[in-house]
């Protein structure tokens, strides 16, 4: 799969709620406030506004947030 393949692919934002430590991380680099903090774990907010930038998986240190491929 190349770049523009990886590009044009349907993502699905995921939590692996058991992994979340509840840091905030990922919310605080979302660049679309997709994501909030409720009971000290991330839940997506509004799902509709994600652009899939990967900016949250990329930053979440206990791999607790991610895109699948779908």
């Amino acid at each position: 799969m190349g770049l523009l393949d990886n590009q044009k692919a349907k993502k699905e934002l995921k939590i692996i709620e058991d992994w979340c430590k509840g840091c905030g991380i990922c919310v605080a680099f979302c660049p679309k406030n997709v994501l909030t903090m409720e009971n000290d774990k991330v839940v997506i907010s509004d799902l509709d506004k994600c652009i899939k930038c990967g900016l949250c998986e990329l930053r979440c240190p206990d791999y607790a947030i991610y895109l699948e491929v779908v």
